[in-house]
């Protein structure tokens, strides 16, 4: 077959082993011999390998590799649980890496069967009891190569949704580059090999004190810059003359201020001299015009004996008794006679 043909079980591509259900037709005329294809079917490994596309498609439906269910590794783990092999490369890989990197690091180790029939229930136990420690912060599983039937347990379904319900964030590290199991489809990371798992799930603390060692260097060249303009900013301030000379400001001020008093009280007296002289002047307007005055010039007042004042001969009577107020002292006098103003006398 040299085109891609697919049937229910999966794709069938150039290469495949395949069993094919056949019948023969032989044409007289010609002598020649046809096959009409009733059935193809994968065989040996390509079966296998339609079984497990079938099963991924089953389980991409269900919504199991979503990217948004990823969980993010943390950045310096404590505790790293690593479900593989008893004494596999895959455990040495991951122990001497990690250590080597990070030399805190814990890793709680869970050997379990990574090959045969018993070895998807025996990971699969060991990620739920990794999975139930508390302590521990990421868990990666790790198995050296094989062939495609050596790593059919990672991508068994058990184990598959096993790693789907942990809580604790999951590295798959299976076999070499090439391979790709299910596992790897479903954890939140995939490494290509165990030694590649250890590099990601803890930094290298040589580069991270590298790291930091860069910045402490940038920290203080930035400090050491910050204290030099601000040294600068001092002596700009100090070379100021209210600074020099704090209390040049207060003397000047105090000048300022002595000089504003002396205007007041310059402003003040003037005032004063000239509410004075209006005040006299006032006084003696008043002092003109008061019956005082007018009783110096030797006038009188009369009243009578109610002490109203007389203004008219209209309000006394001949013997009518009226009192004449002078500047010294009061008359008793009774009226002998009242005459009126002749009309020449008022002229």
């Amino acid at each position: 077959m040299s085109t891609a043909t697919l049937d229910a079980a999966g794709p069938i591509t150039e290469g495949t082993l395949v069993a094919a259900f056949l019948r023969a037709t032989i044409y007289p005329g010609n002598g020649s011999l046809t096959f009409d294809c009733a059935d193809l079917r994968p065989s040996g490994e390509g079966r296998l390998l339609a079984q497990l596309e079938q099963r991924k498609r089953a389980l991409q439906a269900e919504g199991l590799f979503d990217p948004a269910l990823k969980k993010r590794l943390p950045f310096l783990p404590r505790r790293i649980g690593l479900v593989t092999g008893k004494d596999s490369a895959a455990e040495r890989d991951v122990v001497e890496n990690v250590a080597r990197r990070w030399p805190a690091a814990v890793v709680v180790i869970r050997h379990a069967l990574v090959q045969g029939p018993s070895a998807a229930h025996q990971v699969a136990d060991a990620v739920a009891w990794l999975d139930r420690q508390p302590e521990v912060d990421v868990i990666v599983v790790a198995r050296g190569g094989g062939s495609l039937e050596d790593l059919l347990p990672f991508s068994d379904d058990l184990l598959v949704r096993a790693v789907f319900a942990c809580r604790t964030p999951v590295v798959s590290a299976v076999g070499h580059e090439a391979d790709t199991p299910i596992l790897d489809l479903v954890a939140d990371v995939r490494a290509s090999t165990p030694t590649d798992a250890a590099k990601r799930v803890v930094p290298d603390a040589a580069e991270e004190s590298a790291i930091i060692g860069r910045g402490l260097d940038r920290l203080r060249a930035a400090i050491d810059h910050r204290l030099r303009e601000e040294q600068r900013h001092l002596a700009d301030l100090r070379s100021r003359p209210v600074l020099r000379d704090p209390s040049g400001a207060i003397v000047v001020q105090a000048e300022r201020v002595a000089d504003l008093r002396g205007r007041l009280r310059r402003g003040v007296s003037t005032t004063l001299q000239s509410e004075q002289v209006h005040l006299d002047q006032t006084l003696a307007r008043v002092r003109a015009l008061s019956p005082r005055a007018t009783l110096h010039r030797g006038y009188a007042i009369l009243t009578n004996d109610d002490g109203e004042t007389i203004t008219s001969i209209t309000q006394v009577a001949p013997d009518e008794v009226v009192v004449a107020r002078l500047i010294d002292g009061d008359i008793a006098a009774a009226v002998v006679d009242v005459e009126p103003l002749t009309h020449q006398e008022d002229a």
